[in-house]
């Protein structure tokens, strides 16, 4: 059984970086794409950034394109989002995904 286990939230103020971390285990990490996504209050989830298994193709919102960064180290079985540039209308619990599979969401909180 995969499981999966974001980090990395936190406060920050506008203008400020955040690097999310997502470790898998229980599975062929390196076989799989996988995704970030986000939630805010009262808002569905919504899809932020994706990567190929082998970490040669991303995919972005337009919402943070050009301020986020999607990377993996399939040696660490771990993905990673890089957030620069944050913005109050990026708080929101993030979420990686693997497959079916959903990490428990780390909170991003960006307020001044």
């Amino acid at each position: 059984q995969v499981q999966l286990v974001e980090s990395g939230g936190g406060l920050v103020q506008p203008g400020g970086s955040l690097r999310l971390s997502c470790a898998a285990s229980g599975r062929t990490f390196s076989s799989y794409s996988m995704d970030w996504f986000r939630q805010a209050p009262g808002k569905e989830r919504e899809f932020v950034a994706a990567i190929n298994w082998g970490g040669s193709s991303t995919y972005y919102a337009d919402s943070v394109k050009g301020r986020f960064t999607i990377s993996r180290d399939n040696a660490k079985n771990t993905v990673y989002l890089q957030m620069n540039n944050l913005k109050p209308e990026d708080t929101a619990v993030y979420y990686c995904r693997l497959g079916d599979v959903w990490g428990q969401g780390t909170q991003v909180t960006v307020s001044s």
